[in-house]
């Protein structure tokens, strides 16, 4: 995703897979779901009322437990003006995630950290914009998006650090690129193959376990076939609208849509067994988002939350038990990280309460540490932390 600046948006017009410069927030007050839109999906919309007040809205006055899900606090990344969505290799050693640093490329590019030995290395070309990137669990690959191929990348460039550079103040804004391919190349970043090659933005990637399969987000669909009049104005005033799911082998081949429903579907991830799919659904409007999961097939859809506001980013803990996402359900500019279920039978939990924004969560694949974008750095900006997480705490919370 592209995320140039903190400021008001609306949230599915704006957020994709990944972005950890600034949470989102909802220009307007989330509008209740009715049966016309629920029924608009083929496999279902995202439902919420307005006038629901959640529990999780009492937490802000309630039992505060980051202090005992999250030890030994601190921040990972320190280079560069802000990082974020880091994912970690199968052995929990590396992490491979999104930076900005200082250049003639004012754009997000992909990076791998050796967490023990502390070094760095890029991965990307360089040149563009880049998101959403993965180690490959059994391979010495990796995998992300970027629009390096684009014939204007380098003219996306110059025009981005003018107008940043100019007095005007601009709001945060995801670009969803219809260069964006998805590319896999060896652990240096040598041998780049692009393996989805087509017109639309292919982002938001992510490896099954055994990297035989990759779930990702796309538009795609908009640009395969001839739109109405009235889709095509859908289209022209939000990119995200014709957002869905799909899966396909680890080279780009037997590409299948996993998802039929207006409006935007992304960050998809596999749970460990490669069983569930977890990912974030917002209502065509856009006025609100929630957590899903259904299985590796498209079946069996299931809405976890219902805030009513933004509920987005999960991630299955290794065990499959539960997941964690972050949430505005506390207020529109206050972003925390949750927890629930599973199945979503019990209330969400809140996982943190230091004051700046969290989200975009990320646990080992041994699930005893956690990583995630934050604002609570020293300057402000966003940055990876890392802490140990207490699994055994999370459960006796989740009543697990």
């Amino acid at each position: 995703m592209r995320f140039e600046t903190a400021g008001v948006i609306t949230a599915a017009l704006l957020l994709a897979a990944c972005s950890p410069e600034a949470a989102p927030v909802a220009t307007t007050e989330p509008a209740p779901a009715t049966e016309a839109v629920a029924a608009a999906g083929a496999d279902g919309a995202t439902g919420a009322s307005a006038a629901y007040t959640p529990p999780a809205a009492a937490a802000a006055e309630g039992p505060l437990y980051e202090s005992e899900l999250l030890l030994k606090t601190h921040q990972l990344i320190t280079e560069g003006k802000r990082s974020g969505e880091g994912y970690f290799s199968a052995d929990g050693k590396r992490i491979i995630y999104q930076a900005e640093l200082e250049g003639e490329n004012p754009f997000y590019q992909i990076f791998v950290r050796d967490i023990l030995a502390g070094t760095t290395t890029r991965v990307s070309p360089g040149t563009g914009l880049t998101t959403c990137s993965w180690i490959h669990p059994t391979e010495d690959k990796v995998l992300f998006a970027s629009t390096h191929e684009d014939p204007d990348a380098l003219g996306k460039q110059q025009r981005e650090l003018e107008m940043r550079a100019s007095p005007v103040q601009r709001g945060y804004a995801w670009d969803y690129d219809e260069h964006y391919d998805m590319y896999v190349a060896n652990a240096d970043g040598g041998d780049l193959v692009n393996i989805t090659n087509s017109r639309g933005y292919d982002a938001e990637g992510s490896y099954s376990s055994d990297g035989s399969k990759i779930l990702f987000a796309s538009n795609r669909e908009a640009y395969s076939r001839p739109l109405s009049q009235a889709e095509q104005r859908l289209f022209e005033d939000d990119a995200s609208y014709f957002m869905d799911l799909y899966i396909m082998d680890a080279d780009g081949s037997n590409i299948e849509q996993l998802t039929f429903s207006p409006g935007y579907d992304g960050g998809p991830f596999f749970s460990a067994d490669d069983q569930q799919i977890v990912w974030r659904r917002f209502n065509p409007d856009g006025n609100s988002a929630e957590i899903w999961t259904m299985n590796v097939d498209g079946s069996n859809a299931r809405q976890l939350t219902d805030s009513a506001m933004v509920s987005w980013g999960p991630y299955f803990h290794p065990s499959g038990d539960y997941i964690i996402y972050s949430s505005n359900v506390l207020g529109h500019a206050n972003f925390e990280l949750f927890m629930v279920d599973a199945m979503g039978l019990r209330d969400p939990v809140r996982v943190t309460n230091t004051e700046g924004t969290d989200i975009l969560p990320v646990f080992t694949p041994q699930g005893d540490k956690l990583a995630w974008s934050t604002t609570r750095t020293p300057d402000g900006s966003s940055q990876i932390y890392m802490a140990d997480w207490n699994d055994a705490r999370a459960r006796e919370l989740l009543g697990l």
